[in-house]
């Protein structure tokens, strides 16, 4: 810790940094010390993750309060490495280096032999340099051709040969990502996908410190904090942690799905990254945001789907983009300058669901593009209820029903009601203007919706009467049909 008598610009020597009365900390007790003045002042530690608060976020704390290597086990899209990123403000803005070190040598307490020497030989006078937080972060993605020495390092013959040494001495070493991550916050992301024998490797670095290269033992107590990420699914997939090193890993923390829409909801407004004209032509009701996020929590639980697999929440941010990019193509192309989603919009957000799902035999016998089809109806039939009257499957036929009255509309109009694509707004809106039981409803049910988002609750009324077989629907290429499922069978009679 440095005291803050003297800025770090006027520290460049070790005589300085004495002088200045800088104390060694490790890089657990720098997190720890930082959380703990972070909890004191009641300031978020992680920001920018939603619906943690109260489960993940706990235990990642009482993890770093620990000093515990961490890893935090879960399915795709639930911010695992984000989380592990984050930890980075809880570092010292600065950290004093021997200058030329490979490994990030603390001055008052160097262990590589290059720093050893330079302080030997230059002792007061030895240059530093400081190294900011951000740029103590390593990552490596696990795969099955990592070797031991990307991670931890392997002779270099070309600096043998230059420094005319042999392969015995040490400083022949080319050291790997571990070393050269010392003092900094190093992320393993599939921890399976590492082989055993990678794994192994790692045993001692966890536990003591000692690196081994080649048949010769360097002890370099490096100053480290593991972070692991690892998907439960890996674990009969592709590989798993072996024992020993689970042992050392001092927490693993669970994460998991957002619990509820209105979480969902503000994950994918702050991760869309929307363009600021698109946000200008496209207004989106808050009943069309509430059926994204649902779509998902229906994948979620579909039978279809393979849920081990998970359903990542970049499968709702990509279908929002989407959604808002379909109802943008569309106001271009009819020349609106100002448009709002429509639920036949929810079509384009389809190749968003179709390449973020693991289909199971029988989802695949369906086809993805049905399935996902599928998501939207299920979407709509879940939330119908929270905005209008329960429809009973099993229902007497003489008992009436506030949609008596729309079924009607749609038995006289046996040729049915079609919605394109591509319909301008005032086009739409007539056509919607049209179904005058529709207006009834929303009156009586919704009455204080506006007037510009009720045309969306339409659509969605209409959708919902399919999903419950009231009515029936048919998608054409360039648009919607929608029909009593018994008025042309009727009235070809």
């Amino acid at each position: 810790m440095l005291g803050h008598q003297m800025k770090i610009e006027n520290i460049k020597t070790l005589g300085e940094l004495l002088k200045a009365g800088y104390e060694s900390k490790s890089i657990k007790n720098e997190l720890r010390d930082n959380l703990i003045e972070k909890i004191k002042n009641e300031e978020t530690a992680f920001t920018g993750v939603h619906g943690y608060e109260n489960t993940v976020i706990p235990e990642l704390e009482r993890a770093i309060l620990s000093r515990h290597n961490i890893n935090l086990l879960g399915l795709r899209g639930q911010a695992k490495t984000r989380l592990a990123r984050l930890m980075l403000n809880l570092l010292d803005e600065y950290i004093p280096v021997v200058e030329g070190s490979e490994i990030n040598d603390d001055p008052l307490s160097p262990i590589s032999r290059y720093a050893i020497e330079k302080i030997r030989e230059e002792g007061d006078d030895t240059p530093i340099t400081w190294l900011h937080r951000s740029e103590r972060f390593a990552e490596k993605l696990a795969t099955p051709d990592v070797t031991v020495a990307d991670i931890i390092g392997d002779v270099d013959p070309i600096k043998a040969a230059n420094l005319k040494l042999s392969y015995a001495d040490d400083r022949v070493i080319h050291y790997g990502m571990i070393p050269r991550a010392n003092r900094c916050i190093f992320v393993i992301n599939e921890l399976p996908d590492l082989q055993a024998r990678i794994q192994v490797a790692l045993f001692n670095i966890l536990q003591e410190g000692d690196i081994q290269i080649r048949g010769f033992k360097l002890r370099l107590s490096l100053d480290m904090q593991f972070v692991f990420t690892a998907n439960p699914e890996d674990y009969t997939n592709r590989g798993s942690i072996v024992t020993p090193l689970k042992d050392r890993i001092g927490s693993q923390i669970l994460t998991h799905y957002p619990l509820d829409i209105e979480t969902a909801k503000l994950i994918t407004e702050q991760e869309a990254n929307l363009d600021a004209r698109q946000k200008e032509v496209v207004v989106i009701p808050e009943l069309a945001r509430d059926l994204l996020e649902q779509i998902v929590f229906e994948a979620r639980e579909n039978e279809y789907i393979d849920t081990k697999s998970g359903v990542s929440a970049r499968l709702s941010i990509t279908a929002y983009q989407n959604l808002l990019s379909t109802a943008e193509r569309r106001a271009l192309k009819v020349g609106d300058g100002k448009t709002m989603i429509r639920l036949s919009d929810f079509v384009g957000i389809i190749p968003s669901i179709t390449g973020k799902v693991e289909l199971v035999y029988e989802g695949e016998q369906e086809g993805a593009a049905k399935v996902a089809h599928n998501l939207i109806g299920e979407a709509v039939q879940s939330l119908f209820p929270e905005f209008f009257p329960k429809i009973e499957k099993l229902q007497k036929q003489e008992d009436e029903s506030p949609y008596d009255d729309i079924v009607s509309w749609f038995f006289n109009n046996s040729d049915g009601f079609e919605l394109m694509d591509d319909l301008s707004d005032k086009e739409y809106k007539r056509l919607l203007d049209a179904i005058s039981p529709l207006d009834d409803l929303l009156g009586e049910y919704q009455p204080k919706l506006l007037k510009e988002e009720s045309y969306f609750v339409k659509e969605f009324v209409l959708w919902g009467l399919v999903q419950f077989k009231l009515l029936s629907k048919y998608r054409y290429t360039e648009g919607t049909q929608f029909k009593d499922p018994y008025g042309s069978f009727i009235s070809g009679l």
